[in-house]
């Protein structure tokens, strides 16, 4: 099972992808939520410059953000830069649109996005918005037609499913492995956050609380955007949901997705505490023999990339333990 790193796009990003190389992570997959961080493409043009093996790309791109040719002239650019170590996800837009005060894309624009976007890296001509487009670039103006960059679709339902299995070439799914994934597609990347306990460190220690709280808010976030009251059910749910709704639904969205897996808002730190055993069950937290254990066990149930997103303000220090912890070697498997 190939390690790999996910990252939300900022200054030092291109430093932490540098480490991430040098202890053998897989790839870095840098989020693409312009409402919350900064341009992903950019970011990732940076970390080129700093390595020269670990694979980069975007995870996950949401459609409605960029007409295709804007990320298909993205990706032939990175791919000329980088070349053999491009991947991209694209998936249907969780902060990236929601952030924006938009719901997620139904699957079946996404899907067409997915073909249009294959076609012009193909060199092909695709219709979109009822005009021909064709990428038109020069040789030395990107990676020559056509360009081989696998597609994983970020997928958590059916109906994403249903996507992958026609176009992706694999599945990125957050937090809960899609069992049923081996049905339709060998490359099944999962994405998971958490920390690596010191020796005799707690769960309840002011260093874990600091790297897992922005996670633990999420669970809020997801589950109140999915299933509103659904939120009660969580443990400090139902107060947490009395908070947020305080908050006029006109700019509901904007405080729902401040800070999104990088920090917690203020009107989100009294409730955290509440649901952190859960978020810390739901992770990758633990010492390192139970890291070890879990990375086993996501194996066993097909999952064959783990995308580990450090937290807190050491980054540095989340990504070298958890290399540790895995058993990272420079091929960037376990």
């Amino acid at each position: 099972m190939e390690i790999s790193c996910a990252l939300a796009p900022s200054s030092t990003t291109p430093r932490d992808v540098e480490l991430a190389e040098r202890l053998g992570y897989r790839r870095a997959w840098l989020y693409d939520s312009p409402a919350v961080y900064p341009d992903v493409w950019l970011t990732l043009g940076h970390c080129v410059e700093h390595t020269t093996r670990i694979g980069l790309g975007p995870a996950v791109l949401v459609p409605s953000l960029r007409h295709p040719m804007v990320n298909a002239a993205a990706i032939a650019g990175l791919a000329h830069r980088a070349p053999g170590r491009v991947a991209v996800a694209i998936g249907a837009g969780f902060s990236g649109r929601m952030a924006l005060g938009e719901r997620a894309m139904r699957w079946s624009e996404v899907a067409v996005y997915i073909k249009v976007l294959r076609s012009l890296l193909n060199g092909e001509d695709a219709e979109w918005n009822g005009a021909t487009i064709r990428m038109l670039h020069p040789e030395g103006f990107g990676a020559a037609r056509p360009v081989d960059v696998p597609i994983l679709v970020g997928a958590d339902g059916p109906k994403g499913a249903a996507v992958v299995a026609e176009l992706g070439d694999g599945i990125f799914s957050i937090a809960i492995p899609q069992l049923d994934a081996p049905t339709f597609t060998s490359w099944r990347a999962l994405l998971t956050f958490g920390t690596v306990l010191d020796d005799g460190e707690e769960l309840t220690s002011p260093r874990v609380h600091e790297v897992l709280a922005p996670a633990a808010a999420v669970v809020y976030h997801a589950t109140y955007e999915r299933g509103g009251e659904a939120v009660d059910f969580l443990p400090g749910g139902g107060e947490w949901r009395k908070s947020i709704e305080a908050v006029p639904l006109a700019t509901r969205h904007l405080a729902l997705h401040e800070g999104h897996l990088v920090e917690v808002t203020e009107r989100d730190r009294p409730f955290v505490s509440e649901v952190m055993s859960l978020a810390a069950e739901m992770s990758l937290t633990g010492t390192p023999e139970r890291i070890r254990n879990r990375l086993e066990e996501l194996e066993s149930a097909g999952v064959t990339e783990v995308a580990f997103q450090p937290g807190g303000h050491e980054l540095g220090r989340e990504l070298r333990a958890f290399a540790s912890a895995a058993g990272l070697d420079e091929s960037g498997e376990t």
